[in-house]
């Protein structure tokens, strides 16, 4: 490589850049607040915290669901594989997602 190809041509034209925009800056967290500091309580939305079947459900849900496939796929389901078996194990899967949209 010649030096001659990192240099850019005189010829071409020097394009102006983007209009810059001149931003007001201001304080995001309240004056007298410590970073690291616990959060308000008052900021949470007000729910309780889940019950535990909740989670017992999310979770068996979605290993139900993935050993249903699991099985499925292997051939070690009653009446050998079958796309409502598979479509059966989505389903159980698609309820633990839903299910862990409601836990708090």
């Amino acid at each position: 490589m010649s030096s001659s190809e990192n240099v850019e041509p005189q010829d071409a034209p020097s394009r102006p850049g983007p209009a810059k925009r001149k931003v007001q800056g201001g304080r995001v967290t309240p004056k007298g607040t410590r970073a690291g500091a616990p959060p308000d309580s008052s900021m949470s939305a007000g729910h309780e915290p889940s019950p535990t079947w909740l989670a017992v459900l999310m979770f068996g849900l979605l290993g139900l669901g993935i050993l249903i496939i699991f099985f499925n796929y292997v051939g070690w389901m009653p009446g050998g594989t079958s796309n409502g078996i598979l479509l059966l194990g989505l389903g159980s899967i698609l309820g633990g997602i839903i299910t862990a949209t409601q836990y708090h």
